[in-house]
């Protein structure tokens, strides 16, 4: 790969932070958040960084990531060990335990078998990252194991098939744990980032939203200075926490264009208008476009095609808005740490991200881009966002695909069953909230499929829509598991949704897990 240059916003965080160098885990991200949880600021580099770049960045830390090749394969990704030389302390996580080990003359072995899921570990000696910590259960995933540790190491625990659970060379820094201690398995997990990063690497726990919004005001400041910028408010966390940084360093040289496509759930357009245009006191446009969206969708029943022409209205709509603003010189928006990632990590990749963020807007676009979010991960947007005062209800909304309800409903999307299936979602919406499980869900949303069952109210034969109800656990959306809502619930939910929604009269519950299934039907 080419040279890798950190972002300079990332760049100026990570002096006083961590590196985790990525060797193709499916925990980087989750690496990276947990140290951020302990308050201290990370990025995530390629495994194959240079390691001048690193020495020049200068961080306080640097750990290197799992990954799912064996040291000995052909091709494997291999740790340069000029990085582990640079007097910077290094803890390795179970591939990159393996690699640090082999770079300084440790002996790596497949004996076989390994060891995946929980796991017990002894505690050889507590001197270092273990001081007293309870670590009795861990999580491991892997096949080739350390069997002999570099010189100067010292083996401070081991399991059954991990003979070398985790080593140390306390005078160099240099750490090695065999086990992911990022993930919720490990129960001492967090406390032994902790002692890395506290005892180890002497950081301080600066990482706060407080710190986050004053250091991203004055960059805002400084980038656009008294000019204007423009920002497509979607009513997720996102653009409205980009949004409000943005106002509190520019004032009303920001306008928001809010374009309410007609297929948002109950209240949310009146919620953002009341929150920015009443409380925070944002200049803001509300588009109101349902008709226009509408007109547009009739006859689609194929889903793709259905987001095309969401996407490519709202682009036609908010260009015309910006137009008719006329002198915007930048345009917000919250694209996310973890966009910044999967796009490649580089900045021209981000900027193509971005612009997939509002649609896709055009390369040749005069407007220049201003992203606050770009260091932040989705949990970190959530306490910037209560840290400015948005309300909880926006804070803490589930993820909303841009399109809406249009691909909840299953065939045409019509004025009619938009408003049915707008009533059924509240519904479901205010009863997982009054049960309390609205935040322990990852996503909870009505469906409604364009076909009709039989059903009898009353003394009557009914030919009517039926409702699906779809609720799931996830940590990412990259898996997720059908939830396990309470029998009672179900039934209260589907009791209300019949009585209460006009052209329904049958409540289904999906209970597919992903895969095989995705989360949105569509």
């Amino acid at each position: 790969m080419g040279a890798f240059h950190l972002a300079p916003e990332l760049e100026h965080q990570a002096a006083g932070g961590v590196l985790v160098a990525d060797f193709g885990a499916q925990y980087s991200q989750l690496i990276a958040r947990r140290v951020r949880e302990c308050r201290v600021f990370s990025a995530i580099v390629p495994h194959d960084i240079d390691p001048a770049e690193v020495a020049r960045i200068a961080p306080g830390g640097i750990i290197l990531s799992g990954g799912p090749a064996s040291v000995y394969e052909d091709g494997a990704p291999a740790l340069d060990r000029r990085l582990l030389e640079l007097g910077i302390p290094v803890l390795g996580i179970c591939y990159g335990m393996q690699s640090m080990a082999q770079a300084l003359g440790g002996v790596v072995t497949n004996n076989g078998s390994g060891e995946f899921g929980r796991t017990d570990i002894r505690v050889l000696s507590r001197e270092g990252l273990f001081r007293d910590l309870p670590a009795e259960t861990c999580w491991m995933s892997h096949r080739d194991a350390v069997t002999g540790a570099p010189e100067g190491f010292t083996v401070t625990a081991q399991t059954q098939g991990a003979p070398i659970a985790a080593m140390e060379d306390r005078a160099s820094r240099r750490f090695g744990v065999q086990f992911h201690p990022e993930v919720v398995h490990t129960p001492f997990g967090t406390d032994l980032l902790k002692a890395f990063l506290f005892d180890a690497c002497d950081l301080a726990p600066t990482w706060t939203p407080a710190n986050v919004i004053d250091d991203q005001v004055r960059r805002i400041r400084e980038q656009v200075g008294d000019r204007r910028a423009i920002c497509g408010l979607s009513g997720g966390v996102d653009s409205a926490v980009a949004a409000l940084l943005v106002h509190r360093a520019i004032g009303d040289n920001l306008t928001c264009v809010f374009v309410d496509h007609g297929m948002l759930r109950m209240n949310e357009g009146e919620q953002v208008e009341e929150a920015f245009g009443h409380h925070f006191h944002v200049p803001l446009v509300h588009v109101r476009a349902q008709e226009q969206f509408l007109s547009r969708l009739a006859g689609v029943t194929d889903p793709e095609q259905k987001r095309k022409i969401i996407g490519a209205e709202f682009i036609n709509t908010f260009d015309a808005e910006a137009a008719r603003l006329g002198n915007e010189k930048f345009l917000v928006q919250g694209t996310l740490y973890s966009d910044v990632i999967e796009s490649g990590g580089g900045t021209n990749a981000a900027t193509i991200k971005s612009h997939h963020n509002v649609g896709g807007l055009p390369d040749d676009m005069e407007m220049e881009l201003v992203e606050p979010l770009r260091q932040l991960f989705k949990d970190e947007v959530r306490l910037v966002g209560e840290e400015l005062g948005l309300p909880e209800r926006m804070v803490w909304r589930q993820p909303f695909p841009g399109p809406g309800l249009a691909i909840r409903i299953i065939g045409e999307v019509t004025a009619e069953r938009l408003e049915i299936l707008r009533h059924a979602d509240f519904v479901l919406q205010e009863e997982i909230r009054l049960a309390g499980m609205y935040r322990d869900l990852w996503q909870s949303f009505a469906v409604l499929p364009a076909v009709r069952s039989v059903g009898v109210q009353g003394d009557s034969r009914t030919y009517a829509y039926p409702i699906v109800i779809r609720a799931v656990t996830s940590d990412d959306a990259m898996t997720a598991d059908w939830a396990r809502l309470p029998y009672d619930l179900i039934e209260k939910i589907s009791s209300r949704i019949i009585n209460e929604v006009p052209g329904v009269n049958r409540v289904v519950l999906d209970v597919t897990s992903k895969p095989p299934g995705t989360i949105e039907w569509e």
